[in-house]
């Protein structure tokens, strides 16, 4: 046994040394080919040039054939000079030039013979000379010496190059746009043999073809050609230092206006809508997943006009929402307070719901007249736990719900599997995934479609705080593999400091209370302000927004007398516990009550009397000392009076062209009465 096993063992050794100098072998013939192919291609092109002329010539013809001769030298050049587009200028020109300088010596020699005393000297001199520099480019591309400049396109050599060392070698990529930090570009793959789900998988293997560092490609299939995909290229080492926050991207702007929560690898901003989708924040202790996820999405969202923002902490209190909590509706840190608050947010839904359909809307839009809500639960397990089966079950039935009734849940959490985060929510969420300890806890925080497109937040565990995945419904898909890097709140030199931060958020809280800010009443009711105090209420016809013209709007009225609602509604809800539902019944009148009874029509006046009554009220305005007013101070005209509110204004226009009154103010949107209005004769 011994014996053959040695045997065997030398066979195999042999057969490995064999087949080892049969590669070394090919490979030597392979290069001397090369070499030896310019000398062959010369002699034939002698001697196929000497053949023509012994065909072609004669002295009535020879002009005729010359020119064919020439004509077939301008299309072989423009051939030549086409097919080399992928060469450098260098190369180009010289594959060009060769051809074309062969092509005039042919023509020559077609015309004059290939003995003629000029042109054979000058064609051994001429084809030496060329095929010595075919050799020089030989070799030099043999080395690799020229690999840098043989493509014009970046993306095509690095690319290519990558793909054929990692075993994909019909790929072809082209720049589709290039800049100081990054590199976009197509790729072509082998039809019928590989798809864009073949090239994120050898992503890693083309980054160590190249070599590039990992992480630096990002890939996304081609909704249109499934041959074909997106690739970037950037340099994630950009990444590994905090970048300071350069503060907030629209504030005053609305939630439905994407947010700033950082910088993605290749230096371009995220831009991010939040509404319309629940969102699950996950990373390893230390990942940056609370102040890089919650203070740069929140520091964005507070300084929004139209969003309140509930928040719930019951592991770490005030440690991570606690300095913005100024700028929260409400911010729970035990557990019967976040138990309430979620009952609180479920009661106000149907209310919300039910205002929504009455406008003829399936969801929430901006200028709707309804406040949107953020719901955030830092880590969201401890919450779920300490709810009852009962209320776990309700939570559930909120998540679904609130979406459509103006709402998004923001679940932050270090690992969401099935102990830790329902199957049934799971599903429902975008992810954010910060770093994590391995790709098995990867897969939880990830979505299908980074896993396969080559998203790696292991790479980072909790070295570099602040970088994280993002697939969301606004993120573009080419960049839902891309790396990205959240803000830092507070940095002294280049580091990251606890008690800058905390400062830097305090004072950025304080600058947008959450108390300033109008609300409808189904927040109000719910909402808790830092000191116990309840926001007030403000009406929905005054928090909406026009989306388009009326088409039945009289183009005469001004713009005072077109938006009359929010003069009248501008009070407090008297009784923020009544809700009003379409499907509540009216009762009935009580047994003895007194029915409803109704003025009686006013008497019709002539535009006399309506004249003397209008500047009657302006008088007594003036009298009581008023140097200006608004069409609400006139209510008591069409109050009392067969007057309407457009005549009024029809009238006030004219009073101001007869100088009656003083002026508008445009920005006040008042009347000037400087002087005691009187209707002089000419003015009459």
């Amino acid at each position: 046994m011994p014996a053959r096993t040695n045997s065997g063992r030398e066979l195999a050794t042999a057969t490995i040394e064999e087949s080892s100098m049969s590669k070394v072998a090919a490979k030597g013939v392979s290069k001397l080919l090369t070499l030896v192919t310019p000398w062959v291609v010369g002699l034939f092109g002698f001697g196929l040039a000497a053949a023509l002329h012994f065909i072609l010539y004669s002295p009535e013809a020879i002009g005729a054939w010359s020119s064919v001769v020439t004509v077939c030298v301008i299309i072989l050049t423009g051939v030549t000079y086409g097919t080399s587009h992928a060469r450098g200028p260098w190369g180009k020109t010289h594959t060009t030039a060769s051809t074309f300088l062969a092509g005039v010596w042919t023509v020559a020699v077609v015309n004059l013979g290939p003995w003629h005393p000029v042109l054979w000297r000058l064609g051994v001199v001429g084809g030496i000379t060329m095929a010595l520099s075919w050799n020089i480019r030989s070799v030099i591309r043999l080395k690799g010496w020229d690999e840098p400049g043989t493509a014009t396109d970046p993306l095509s050599f690095l690319f290519g190059r990558g793909a054929e060392r990692a075993g994909m070698k019909e790929v072809e990529a082209r720049t589709v746009k290039a800049t100081a930090h990054k590199v976009e570009g197509e790729v072509q793959l082998d039809h019928g043999r590989h798809t864009a789900d073949d090239l994120q998988k050898k992503v890693a293997y083309i980054e160590s073809g190249i070599p590039l560092p990992p992480g630096s490609i990002t890939t996304a299939i081609d909704p249109d050609d499934a041959s074909k995909a997106k690739v970037t290229i950037s340099d994630p080492r950009v990444m590994k230092r905090p970048i300071p926050w350069p503060g907030a991207s629209r504030p005053g702007g609305s939630v439905a206006e994407p947010v700033r929560a950082g910088l993605w690898q290749d230096l371009d901003e995220l831009a991010y809508t939040l509404v319309g989708h629940h969102l699950q924040v996950m990373g390893q202790t230390g990942s940056g997943k609370s102040i890089g996820g919650a203070w740069n999405l929140l520091g964005e969202l507070i300084t929004r006009y139209d969003v309140a923002i509930f928040a719930g902490d019951i592991t770490k209190g005030n440690q991570t929402l606690g300095p913005m909590r100024e700028s929260l509706h409400r911010f729970e840190t035990s557990k019967p307070g976040v138990k309430a608050m979620l009952a609180d947010l479920q009661a106000q839904i149907k209310p919300r719901t039910n205002y929504l359909a009455g406008k003829g809307l399936q969801k929430w839009v901006k200028g709707c007249g309804l406040t949107y809500w953020i719901v955030w639960l830092e880590e969201f397990p401890d919450i779920f736990d300490a709810l009852s089966d009962a209320e776990q079950e309700r939570f559930l039935s909120m998540l679904k719900a609130i979406r459509s009734a103006g709402g998004t849940i923001v679940m932050s959490l270090q690992r969401s599997d099935y102990s830790q985060m329902p199957t049934l929510a799971r599903g429902q969420l975008a992810k954010m995934c910060f770093g994590v300890d391995s790709p098995a806890d990867a897969s939880f925080g990830l979505s299908e479609r980074q896993q396969d497109a080559g998203a790696r937040p292991e790479l980072w565990t909790n070295a570099q705080p602040g970088m994280a995945y993002l697939d969301a419904p606004s993120i573009p898909d080419e960049r839902i593999a891309m790396p990205l890097r959240t803000f830092a709140w507070g940095m002294k030199g280049d580091r990251f400091d606890d008690e800058a931060a905390n400062q830097a958020m305090r004072e950025h809280a304080a600058r947008w209370p959450a108390a300033d800010k109008k609300v409808d009443p189904t927040t109000a009711r719910l909402a808790l302000l830092d000191g116990g105090t309840h926001p007030r209420a403000t009406w929905p016809v005054e928090l909406e927004e026009p989306h388009q013209a009326d088409p039945d709007q009289n183009e005469d009225d001004d713009e005072e007398v077109r938006n009359v609602a929010a003069e009248y509604l501008a009070t407090d809800d008297p009784d923020p516990d009544v809700i009003g539902d379409l499907d509540d019944e009216i009762p009935d009148l009580p047994d003895g009550q007194p029915p409803l009874t109704f003025a009686p029509p006013e008497q019709r006046m002539t535009p006399q009397q309506r004249g003397e009554a209008l500047l009657g009220r302006l008088q007594e305005l003036w009298d009581d000392g008023a140097r200006d007013f608004s069409s609400g101070d006139l209510k008591p005209l069409w109050q009392s009076t067969d007057m309407s509110r457009a005549w009024c204004q029809k009238q006030l226009k004219r009073l101001l062209a007869a100088g009656v009154l003083g002026g508008y103010d445009d920005e006040a949107q008042r009347y000037l009465m400087p002087e005691r209005p009187e209707i002089r004769e000419e003015a009459a």
